[in-house]
């Protein structure tokens, strides 16, 4: 989950500075979190049991997103990896394997599923929602940029930005930390409509794979029934720690 080069810029060219990386470091304290949270986070809201396919960031791969697929699967979702090896960016190859492997869930389960992104896989994510909306339930997003229009070899593509900040005909929600250290927090909300939402977390980029709270907002999300979308509720104690 590296900037591999300016990727990572938003719209305006900024990127997190030096201090702002040095503030990953906190991702250490958020990994002390996570046991003392799991009696609370195993309380947490559960839906139908259908099939949930969690996508990793750059550079990594199903080994980043064990925790929230474990967590999922002891909520009683069918938690899938994406089974790509590594995340090496985007290409023609890597969007055919993942459209594959889409349809192959969806083929298996026979009925839609939802999607959890995390930084880049969150783009996948939108992008694969939109390609193929009646496979897809909902879309949830970890610190997912889709707001740059910075490309992974430095270039500006304003264009492709523009489409690509427009959400996918499903309902998604944007999982984001204003405290991010690799990505600017501003790329990743989603606009304004009735089937997206935006929730803010204090959490470090790499650590959302298993900061509690995000964990616990993921499965507040797909708790929901399919046709029954809202926003992310914020009374009562969600108020005092999203925002």
């Amino acid at each position: 989950m590296t900037d591999r080069g300016g990727y990572w810029k938003d719209s305006a060219g900024r990127e997190p500075g030096w201090l702002s990386y040095l503030g990953e470091l906190r991702v250490f304290a958020e990994l002390g979190t996570l046991a003392p949270a799991i009696p609370a986070l195993l309380s947490a809201p559960r839906g139908d049991g259908h099939a949930v396919l969690v996508l990793p960031g750059v550079l990594t791969g199903d080994e980043s997103t064990l925790v929230i697929r474990r967590y999922l699967e002891e909520l009683g979702y069918a938690a899938h990896p994406w089974k790509q090896g590594h995340n090496w960016g985007p290409s023609r190859e890597l969007h055919d394997k993942l459209r594959a492997r889409l349809k192959e869930l969806y083929d298996r389960y026979g009925r839609r599923l939802s999607i959890v992104g995390w930084s880049l896989g969150g783009i996948f994510a939108r992008e694969l929602a939109r390609e193929f909306p009646f496979a897809v339930r909902q879309v949830v997003t970890l610190g997912s940029p889709f707001g740059s229009d910075i490309a992974a070899d430095g270039s500006r593509k304003p264009e492709a930005a523009a489409r690509r900040r427009l959400p996918p005909p499903v309902p998604c929600t944007s999982i984001y930390s204003k405290s991010d250290g690799i990505v600017p927090w501003e790329a990743c909300r989603e606009l304004p409509s009735p089937r997206t939402d935006n929730i803010e977390v204090p959490a470090t980029h790499i650590g959302m794979g298993f900061n509690p709270l995000v964990l616990w907002a993921i499965a507040d999300r797909l708790a929901q029934s399919e046709n029954e979308w809202s926003p992310f509720d914020r009374s009562g104690w969600h108020g005092m720690v999203y925002g």
